[in-house]
């Protein structure tokens, strides 16, 4: 399901973090990386409800007996978390995906800024599966939801020219988000249907999903996994090494 964007809410969050960096004279000074301190304050702008014990652990935001953590990647780190939450709270898990990149390399020396350029690599709603994997035993209890956060954003890597290229490419610094354009929300089972295009016909394959997706066939071999496990889709049968899926 999809939701609207409270864009005054988002840019009022994002003002608060990217200030108290200025005030730094830094970026990616917080204790928490930006995306995700943005992120926090867009859902609950009110920090007493924020960096909450629960259960013995720390809840990113909890109000109203609900749960919310913003996860960026490593959904594998949440499974303590999810074993102590779920059986007594609703937790929603967002998940950031960054649609569009603009990529900026920082000299490590100097501090120097090279320019910005557009990253080729664009994210859809697809990318939150291999995530979900990681937390696949939990995914068919009522109590857990998930937030898609599709956003834009500005990418630091710092460069050390004594490394080589491949090194550099991982020498990620930080994420600053510059817009939310869409939030995308897996309540419930009947949810996860959003992810079958119309376009597929009655039987289909990995292959089918790939093609009408508009994604990778590693990535639609991973969410067809999940969709099947959630009750989403069956498997009615094989042609060659093909599974042949239809929905439930």
């Amino acid at each position: 399901m999809e939701c609207n964007i409270d864009q005054k809410r988002f840019k009022k969050a994002q003002d608060k973090i990217t200030g108290i960096q200025r005030e730094r004279h830094s970026i990616g000074v917080l204790s928490e990386k930006t995306v995700h301190a943005i992120l926090k304050n867009y859902y609950e702008p009110d920090e007493d409800k924020q960096e909450i014990p629960v259960e013995g652990m720390v809840a990113d935001i909890y109000r109203d007996g609900e749960i919310i953590e913003i996860q960026t990647a490593h959904f594998n780190k949440l499974r303590e978390k999810l074993a102590r939450f779920l059986p007594y709270y609703d937790v929603t898990i967002v998940y950031p995906v960054a649609r569009n990149t603009w990529l900026t390399w920082i000299d490590e020396n100097t501090g120097e800024h090279f320019p910005k350029r557009k990253s080729p690599v664009h994210g859809n709603e697809y990318f939150i599966f291999p995530e979900l994997y990681k937390i696949k035993t939990y995914l068919r209890n009522e109590n857990l939801h998930f937030k898609i956060a599709l956003i834009d954003v500005d990418e630091y890597k710092i460069l050390n020219k004594k490394k080589s290229k491949k090194s550099r490419r991982g020498s990620k610094y930080d994420r600053i988000p510059v817009a939310f354009t869409e939030e995308i929300e897996i309540m419930r089972k009947e949810d996860y249907m959003r992810f079958l295009p119309f376009e597929l016909p009655e039987e289909f394959t990995t292959t089918d999903l790939a093609k009408a997706a508009g994604i990778h066939v590693s990535l639609a071999r991973v969410a067809l996994n999940i969709l099947f496990y959630v009750g989403t889709v069956d498997k009615v049968g094989k042609k060659g090494n093909n599974i042949i899926y239809k929905v439930v």
